[in-house]
């Protein structure tokens, strides 16, 4: 059976090595993780953990009875489906001769970017989107070269309507 993507997320208490054991026990089992964001919450004693993982889902199954045994972890949802959220924030810098420019702006205009840096020769934004939608960014904007590029991770969240 092929690995599927899917978006795992959960309420983990805010203490140090949570984060740790958690990832120890992706590690431990041979499972690798694409992205892992944590952040705490409106609770500052809860942090949520949203982690990507490409797996069978017979394998995601026994991951996720894995972690719902950890004591640190308060609730434990797989957020693969359409009806939750999901967004990445990613940072892209890019070279822009004064004769380029244009062209990216108008590039980074149809996503919806901000630029947040002028350089003398380059051009760094910002942008939030589904995740294939920063994957299609960062295409598009390849050929001018990306000098450097940062990636949050997805983080999702179910919708309340």
């Amino acid at each position: 059976m092929k690995d599927q993507k899917y978006v795992i997320t959960m309420l983990v208490d805010n203490e140090p090595g949570v984060t740790a054991r958690i990832t120890g026990l992706f590690a431990g089992r041979g499972y690798n993780i694409e992205t892992i964001c944590g952040a705490p919450t409106a609770d500052p004693d809860i942090s949520r953990i949203t982690i990507t993982t490409l797996a069978e889902p017979a394998q995601l199954a026994q991951c996720m009875k894995q972690i719902e045994r950890l004591t640190n972890v308060i609730k434990l949802r797989n957020m693969t489906g359409e009806e939750a959220l999901k967004r990445e924030m990613a940072l892209i810098c890019v070279n822009a001769t004064p004769e380029q420019r244009n062209e990216i702006l108008l590039i980074i205009e149809k996503w919806h970017a901000k630029i947040i840096d002028i350089g003398s020769s380059t051009l760094t934004m910002e942008v939030t989107a589904k995740e294939n939608a920063v994957d299609e960014l960062v295409l598009q904007l390849q050929p001018f070269g990306i000098i450097k590029l940062a990636r949050s991770g997805v983080l999702a969240l179910y919708r309340e309507s």
